[in-house]
């Protein structure tokens, strides 16, 4: 197989029938290093809608569980990509999802936006950090695969292409993003992180790597002074050069999935996927007292 004839099957294929096919291909054949950055980016990403990050500040999970809640939130996505909607896991991860949101009052816009970051943000990442870009058909079949997952998640209206996709992400962004201490500390606490998983002496390293990924709207929702362009040059510059050898090698030969990642540290015996996640207790620290959903963006106390 020659470096794009993957592409070339992804475009014989239909994208609104064959989504599930297409995106498989493409996130864990073409992209999975990718993919998995971009999808980090996209979850960090809605820290800065302070509805958002100030409920994730309240659990706790992603402060004092960091590592447990990236690794169940990776595998319980992970699960439906590598099974299918229709499958047995991928019901079960559904369910696992829907129960933890269900135990919050979290607003259908908040997470038809969490959704319009899985679609968005990779196809952004790609075109700047990529071997290549995305074609037209991975694009509708990236909008298709998380309108779909909208639906089994019950968020109403989910965007239907990819350019509606965009548009709401970019809308919703420049109303909502602002500054909220707690979506701060969640922010410290994802940096923390991503650091803890290269040697000790480079976490500084990586935390000013990280940071110079971000872009305006970002750095100043959270505070943070904006890296010099040394630090953006270096890390952007790297990121290119990577792409440039990604793109002389042979083609994967075989599917890699987020269950497979280094980053996946908490299951080193395996896990069941209705174990994964947060089992949410009303009253306990963090969990309110479930009140109805709603579409004004944002939890209402």
């Amino acid at each position: 197989m020659k470096r794009y004839d993957r592409l070339k099957e992804i475009q014989g294929l239909d994208p609104e029938r064959d989504f599930l096919r297409i995106y498989r291909l493409s996130v864990t054949l073409e992209f999975p290093w990718d993919v998995t950055r971009a999808l980090e980016l996209a979850l960090y990403r809605t820290y800065a809608v302070p509805a958002i990050g100030r409920l994730l500040a309240r659990t706790a999970e992603l402060t004092d569980r960091s590592q447990k809640r990236y690794d169940d939130t990776a595998l319980l996505l992970d699960t439906v990509v590598e099974h299918g909607f229709d499958s047995e896991s991928g019901r079960t991860a559904i369910r696992r999802i829907n129960a933890m949101h269900r135990a919050y009052d979290i607003g259908d816009d908040d997470m038809r936006y969490v959704l319009c970051t899985f679609v968005v943000v990779p196809k952004r990442w790609l075109d700047a950090y990529g071997w290549r870009r995305l074609s037209a058909h991975e694009r509708q079949a990236y909008a298709v695969y998380y309108r779909t997952l909208g639906a089994h998640l019950g968020i109403p209206d989910p965007p239907r292409t990819y350019e509606e996709f965009e548009e709401t992400l970019d809308a919703y962004e420049r109303d909502h993003f602002g500054w909220d201490e707690g979506a701060r500390q969640v922010s410290d606490a994802t940096l923390d992180l991503m650091a803890s998983w290269y040697p000790a002496p480079l976490a500084p390293l990586v935390r000013g790597a990280s940071l110079a990924l971000l872009d305006e709207a970002l750095l100043e929702a959270f505070r943070y002074r904006r890296p010099g362009v040394l630090a953006r040059g270096l890390t952007r510059g790297a990121l290119r050069l990577r792409a440039r050898a990604v793109r002389l090698l042979p083609p994967r030969s075989a599917p890699h999935y987020a269950r497979q990642n280094p980053e996946i540290k908490g299951y080193p015996d395996g896990y069941e996927v209705a174990a994964l996640g947060t089992f949410p207790t009303p009253g306990v620290r963090g969990c309110p007292v479930p009140h109805r959903r709603t579409s004004e963006g944002g939890a209402t106390g």
